[in-house]
């Protein structure tokens, strides 16, 4: 891999915008490397949009692969109605990748965005070659310490809105504040970014599809031994939004299951370990 530096320049600052549509939806997506291998698709996080994607991973995985970032349906700027189940958001993801052509992806979902990638995986085995779950897991599992809605802060004044990210997405830590900050500097270079931001529908219709998953009966735990497709797992060790005992129980519960803990790190650990991260996911899929 050649040298990749983390204050860029990036291919994420200046990707167009296109738009496809499928089943009366219009879809936004950016593409990004260029390979005649199957593309990564990026499937996002609670409350994300395509803009939230590091542009110093996205640099250092488009080395190899080319990339698809897209917001799925009701998502920042792409039209439609979100679905209120994962399974739902799942088949809109697969109308996207069919509405460009592409007979199979390889997919990365982060946090949220690893249930939808799940369902996607587990209802279309034959559009997903290798599935990356980064900070994400099987949703509910019995006698397992419970992930609350909105972390405890601490008792203090009313935390700004860069001071809440990072309480929540990094470890409170001289690296790990170091890390979040970079992290939020290289996100605010797109000049366009977040002029669509999730609305309160959609948030609201992702919240309900969260509560599904963290039900004994919408809990993708006893799903996953059905599911045969390569899966790596990757978690920060200090992750407060969904502990590292979730992908380890998932990983357990896989066929094929691989997870990689990352120290020092907490839900946003593939920003903060980019590079290592990065290595990592393409030596995944290039095997």
């Amino acid at each position: 891999m050649p040298p990749i530096s983390p204050t860029g320049p990036f291919q994420a600052i200046t990707a167009e915008t296109q738009y496809v549509d499928s089943g009366g939806v219009r879809y936004a997506f950016r593409r990004l490397g260029a390979s005649d291998r199957p593309p990564l698709l990026f499937i996002q996080r609670f409350g994300g949009t395509m803009d939230d994607w590091d542009p110093y991973l996205l640099e250092i995985l488009a080395a190899e692969r080319s990339l698809l970032l897209f917001d799925n349906a009701g998502i920042g700027r792409s039209t439609g109605e979100t679905a209120s189940t994962f399974s739902g958001i799942a088949r809109a993801a697969a109308d996207f990748v069919e509405a460009l052509g592409l007979r199979e992806v390889n997919v990365l979902g982060w946090s949220m965005g690893g249930y939808v990638a799940s369902h996607l995986a587990l209802d279309r085995p034959d559009l997903v070659r290798r599935l990356i779950l980064a900070s994400s897991g099987p949703g509910y599992v019995d006698n397992a310490p419970p992930i609350p809605m909105a972390p405890q802060r601490p008792a203090a004044a009313p935390l700004s809105e860069d001071e809440e990210y990072l309480f929540l997405f990094f470890k409170d830590t001289p690296s790990g504040r170091a890390a979040g900050l970079a992290h939020l500097d290289r996100l605010r270079l797109r000049p366009d970014r977040m002029t669509a931001p999730p609305t309160p529908a959609s948030r609201a219709a992702q919240l309900a599809a969260r509560g599904i998953v963290m039900t004994p009966e919408g809990s993708l735990l006893p799903k996953f031994a059905t599911l045969s497709t390569p899966t790596l797992l990757a978690s920060g060790q200090g992750d407060i939004r969904i502990p590292s005992y979730y992908p380890y129980v998932a990983s357990r519960a896989l066929p094929d299951g691989k997870l990689i803990l990352y120290p020092d790190s907490g839900h946003g650990f593939l920003f903060q370990w980019a590079l290592g991260f990065g290595r990592d996911a393409l030596g995944f899929l290039r095997d």
